[in-house]
């Protein structure tokens, strides 16, 4: 009997630990099952998401580093290139501050247009020659209208040299397309302005007691001015620099004003002006095309 009563003892005990081992084996199953299904829910759900531009989107771990596409970046300031000036070579010719900053604005700004050019001082009496690209080709003295001004009388051109008044007798300030041709006698000269019978050429004898060789051969600009006004300028000069730059070629002659200045004529800036403030003012270069002539002032 004993023997029996300990048997179904032992049988109860081990059904009521078995029992337990299920209910427990049940729940860790569960468990199981539940972290199962969180660590699914956590892997897709934010790739479900994405296209919906979740605000909890995982960040990119690749490198433990934050995507540089998330990171936010500061725009650096454009700088921009510095323009490069372009000066006129003047060489070694001696030359006044008005004509070295015209001839720079001549080429920094390429008003010549890519032909060769020639700028008349006649403050100073002097003309230089430049190629296209505003190399030096020449200097000489000049002389110029006997009458200080800068614009022609109306009409000048078609006048008797006899019946210009010496008041009259003005170069005209200003751009002028140029080229050469022949005058009445058959000479070359380079017509500066067929309209008012304006050109440059090789020094005339003139009356004798104008002594125009002499007056180009002294030092001095104030003895230089002579002429109905025309250009004169010595004949080697004219032969060996003027002839050969405009053969073949139109080219743009700058005369330089003397009671006006240079931005108001021309509308021109300094070129070593280091705010550099190219406003032209309205003002439109004084241009005047050589058309046709019957005559031109000596």
């Amino acid at each position: 009997m004993r023997s029996n009563a300990k048997k179904h003892k032992g049988d109860s005990l081990f059904e009521l630990k078995k029992m337990r081992f299920k209910r427990l084996a049940g729940s860790s199953l569960a468990r199981c099952l539940l972290m199962f299904v969180v660590t699914v829910n956590s892997l897709t759900l934010p790739a479900a998401a994405a296209p919906n531009s979740s605000p909890f989107s995982a960040p990119d771990l690749t490198l433990g580093l934050i995507s540089p596409a998330s990171a936010s970046t500061t725009a650096e300031p454009q700088v921009s290139p510095a323009k490069l000036v372009r000066l006129a070579n003047f060489g070694m010719e001696v030359f006044s501050v008005e004509s070295r900053k015209l001839a720079d604005w001549v080429v920094d700004s390429a008003d010549n247009g890519k032909l060769p050019f020639m700028i008349i001082d006649k403050v100073q009496a002097q003309v230089f020659v430049f190629d296209a690209q505003g190399q030096i080709r020449g200097a000489s003295a000049a002389l110029l209208g006997l009458a200080v001004g800068d614009d022609s009388v109306p009409g000048i051109g078609q006048r008797k040299l006899s019946s210009i008044r010496p008041e009259e007798r003005t170069t005209p300030a200003g751009r002028f397309v140029a080229s050469l041709d022949r005058d009445i006698h058959g000479q070359e000269v380079l017509w500066v302005d067929y309209d008012t019978a304006l050109s440059l050429h090789r020094v005339v004898k003139g009356q004798p007691n104008e002594r125009r060789a002499e007056r180009l051969a002294t030092q001095s600009p104030a003895d230089n001015r002579i002429s109905f006004g025309c250009i004169n300028v010595p004949v080697k000069f004219y032969e060996q620099v003027v002839s050969p730059s405009f053969t073949g070629t139109n080219g743009i002659v700058y005369i330089l004003p003397e009671r006006r200045s240079a931005r108001e004529v021309f509308g021109s800036y300094d070129v070593m002006d280091s705010s550099r403030k190219q406003a032209l003012a309205g003002v439109a270069p004084v241009t005047n095309s050589a058309t046709k002539a019957n005559s031109s002032p000596p």
